[in-house]
């Protein structure tokens, strides 16, 4: 950890288009906020930063499937989010929004800093443009083939399926997702961050992070090998904030230019006359959490543009996370599989550490990780119930049976000094672990504390010997509870809620992490009789949550309703009964059939992908519905002149959809 005198902690801006999901927390959340009071509780000048980016095609898309204006969505979406948030114990300092007049002027003045010197190329390129909405398309606003793994949906900047990164112009089959049409090019201009000719710069800087994690430096060697090319700063959309160049008209800044000022306009907000102090002075230790989605953002655009601003810090250290997926499946929110924070709060009242420790133990640091409703069962009962608060009552139990709730006094004769020797050695560890953001492993050190006090009990068996020798359990109460103690300050940065309880029953408040050590409650210090801070969870609560996972999947599979469309858009389909006369396998395709069908009006060749389902033999002389004025398209070196009308049950199963009786070829389907 950077021995400066100060950290501004950042945690990924977070879409106002949805709640939050436990990828969320695992990928950024929780994380940097367990840095964050680790920092706070040794004492030092840290601000945590973090609010919701307002400004993106996403929350446009949201705006219009829910016909509400994009304020209202954002609107919504930060309270729920903001309240969450607070509810589940992240520390922010301050959760801001992009949407605030005081960040639209703060990025028109960054923005306006790089033009008036000349960074930005000014660029007309060919956009697709929607000749229907007559608008230019954003990189969310179409979908199309991914030209690495070939999925259908990939969007025009990023290919949820391969996680490639992508520009719209890389799309196969392009579609806009307003209207399903095929868009056509139009020029535009716009003003483009010349990445290309700053690249040695930007190199120079990540050549300097040794200690970063690996997948954050095969991610921006990936790209940087490759060779950085112009990215457009501003967009042609109506949504965001403004470009503030006169005269310019109809176009914002893109979303991913604006969203990471974002940082410096909370800082603003949060600090008024001091914000510098944690931007542009080299004493500042500039940390930003996210998740690997977000990595280019973080280490090579936004540090390039600090750069070319002048004044401004460069992150030290940008530690990303992969992603947590769902009981085995990635989450999905189109699909609601996921574990949403707000219905959690509401399904497990007063229980957020118990999902803290699970994602905490889970965390994706390294490679994607998993969460399943059994293994947060497991952990609870198995770990916080059967470890950390069995000892910890424990302890409570004995000091109320023998001392009437008071710590006894300490010896002259106290044999146990090595028990905190080991403490200190757990201790220093943790700490270790968490200045290099192995936050799994510093958990595990915490565990590691209680199971040392409840190895300490068992070989001392104070119950047995203290009618013999009433002395020597003083001194192992003593201990113990000085043990617990030391357990509610290393366990507040993991478990705020369970460290605030053990405090209380230990009846004390202001600890923190320098009172770590073997004297920290005097003797004749009053406790309670007893705590009890973890809970079992019954198999009948896991269950219902698996079964409303299942439910909500089953509930989702079903494709939404596609956007209206007109009566005379209607009319331009011709579909047809065929039969197929001709049926083959093509070579090197695992799901495409060459197909001929006679449509009444000729006989010509379509190629389906239902090779899955249904074998040449089985498809053949069967009377089929096509699709005839489709626009030809070439597949595996072959044109196809149609398209055959399928079902899809939602989980990717496709059946022919068929007349149900003998009608002749070429008859319309009205």
């Amino acid at each position: 950890m950077s021995q400066k005198k100060r950290h501004l902690v950042t945690a990924a801006l977070i879409y106002a288009n949805g709640p939050i999901h436990i990828g969320h927390l695992a990928g950024c959340y929780i994380p940097s906020d367990l840095y964050v009071r680790f920092l706070r509780s040794k004492g030092e000048d840290v601000k945590f930063i973090s609010g919701t980016d307002e400004h993106g095609v996403p929350i446009t898309i949201k705006a219009r499937d829910e016909n509400k204006s994009p304020q209202e969505v954002v609107d919504y979406y930060y309270e729920l989010i903001n309240n969450s948030f607070k509810e589940f114990g992240i520390s922010f300092d301050i959760f801001s929004r992009t949407c605030k007049e005081i960040h639209h002027k703060t990025s028109s003045e960054f923005f306006l800093n790089l033009y008036e010197k000349g960074t930005f190329q000014e660029i007309t390129s060919s956009q697709y443009y929607d000749e229907k909405e007559g608008q230019f398309l954003s990189d969310r606003y179409i979908m199309g083939n991914c030209p690495t793994c070939d999925n259908e949906n990939a969007y025009g900047d990023q290919c949820e399926s391969c996680g490639k990164t992508l520009s719209p112009m890389d799309l196969k089959n392009p579609k806009s997702t307003l209207t399903g049409n095929s868009p056509i090019l139009k020029e535009t201009k716009n003003w483009y961050l010349p990445m290309d000719k700053l690249q040695g710069n930007i190199e120079k800087y990540i050549n300097t992070k040794v200690d970063w994690k690996s997948n954050v430096i095969g991610q921006c060697k990936s790209w940087l090998t490759d060779g950085l090319k112009p990215r457009a700063m501003t967009r042609d959309l109506d949504w965001g904030v403004n470009v503030p160049i006169k005269d310019v008209k109809g176009k914002v800044l893109y979303v991913w230019f604006d969203a990471p000022i974002g940082y410096i306009t909370a800082t603003k907000e949060l600090e008024p006359e001091n914000w510098e102090k944690y931007w542009k002075d080299d004493d500042t230790s500039l940390i930003h959490f996210i998740g690997k989605d977000n990595i280019v953002f973080h280490t090579i655009i936004f540090p390039m543009m600090l750069m070319e601003h002048g004044d401004y810090i460069l992150p030290e250290n940008v530690p990303a996370n992969e992603f947590m997926n769902l009981e085995g499946e990635k989450i999905s929110t189109s699909r609601n599989w996921a574990v949403w924070l707000h219905e959690y709060l509401k399904d497990f009242k007063d229980m957020q550490d118990e999902l803290r420790y699970c994602l905490i133990t889970n965390l994706p640091e390294n490679k994607d990780s998993d969460f399943s409703w059994k293994d947060f069962q497991q952990k609870n009962n198995n770990e916080l119930v059967a470890i950390l608060g069995n000892y910890i009552n424990r302890v409570f139990v004995l000091c109320d049976k023998f001392f009437d709730k008071k710590v006894p006094q300490l010896s002259d004769k106290n044999v146990d000094n090595e028990i905190f020797e080991e403490l200190n050695n757990l201790k220093i560890k943790i700490e270790s672990s968490i200045q290099k953001f192995r936050f799994r492993e510093s958990m595990s050190y915490v565990i590691d504390v209680a199971r040392l006090g409840n190895k300490y009990l068992t070989d001392t068996e104070p119950w047995k010997i203290f009618k013999d020798n009433p002395e020597r359990v003083k001194d192992i109460i003593h201990n113990s509870v000085q043990i617990v103690a030391n357990i509610s300050i290393l366990c507040e940065p993991f478990l705020p809620f369970t460290s605030k309880k053990i405090k209380g029953h230990l009846n004390v408040s202001d600890l923190n992490w320098n009172d770590i050590g073997s004297s920290i409650l005097s003797s004749d210090h009053k406790i309670s009789g007893k705590a009890h801070i973890f809970s079992k969870i019954e198999d009948k609560k896991i269950e219902d949550q698996i079964n409303k996972l299942k439910l909500n999947n089953e509930n989702n599979n079903i494709m939404a309703q596609k956007n209206t469309i007109e009566f005379d858009d209607f009319t331009k389909v011709d579909l047809r009964v065929g039969t197929v006369i001709e049926a083959e396998n093509i070579p090197k395709s695992d799901k495409l059939l060459k197909l001929k069908v006679d449509t009444g009006l000729d006989k010509r060749t379509i190629l389906s992908g239902i090779s899955k389902y249904y074998s040449p033999k089985e498809i053949l002389n069967k009377k089929v519905m096509i699709l005839i004025n489709l626009k030809p398209r070439k597949m595996m070196g072959i044109e196809s002149q149609g398209m055959l009308l399928l079902a899809d049950d939602g989980d990717g199963n496709l059946s022919l959809m068929q007349p149900d009786s003998n009608i002749s070829n070429g008859a319309v389907v009205a």
